[in-house]
């Protein structure tokens, strides 16, 4: 559990900050104009079908990066909820990855893909993972150095999309 108050108001803090920047990636491509968005209504049901293949071959590196985007979740509900099963806390990455996929088809910005459930639930899934090896190892340093290492993380993100949006504009 938390050490302190402090502790869990930055755990918050933190997990807040991943969250709108996970929407604004998925949702919104990072734009910041919704004119910029692309106008796309497309479905794919099969795992690892037409949109995970590019020119003849799986495309590793966007399946990769949906499982990445989606491993501070995995660690974030597993501090939050740290007396929920392995398999509970596996749902809320799959309802989240569900939910982003049904909004990217009903408003037409992204195409939505059963592979990506997959690869961000499985993130998800290796989040919880990643949160009971640093529970194992760090005990209870164990929430303050994830805490740090997702500050650090979330301080670059922000600075390079910084510099990203001075650059093009």
């Amino acid at each position: 559990m938390f050490c302190s108050k402090v502790q869990k108001r930055i755990s918050y803090v933190v997990f807040g900050i991943y969250f709108l920047l996970l929407v604004w990636l998925i949702l919104f491509k990072f734009s910041t104009n919704l004119h910029d968005l692309p106008y796309i209504r497309n479905i794919n049901l099969i795992p690892f079908g037409d949109s995970a293949v590019i020119n003849g071959k799986i495309s590793f590196k966007e399946i990769l990066w949906n499982i990445l985007v989606f491993i501070p979740l995995g660690v974030y509900i597993s501090i939050f909820k740290q007396n929920w099963t392995f398999a509970k806390k596996a749902v809320p990455c799959f309802l989240l990855s569900l939910l982003f996929e049904i909004t990217q088809y009903v408003f037409a910005i992204g195409a939505s893909d059963i592979t990506d459930i997959i690869g961000n639930t499985s993130g998800g899934i290796i989040g919880i993972a990643v949160f009971l090896f640093f529970k194992r190892c760090f005990k209870e340093k164990c929430i303050t150095i994830i805490n740090s290492i997702g500050l650090t993380v979330e301080v670059l993100a922000v600075f390079m999309l910084g510099i990203l949006l001075v650059a093009n504009r």
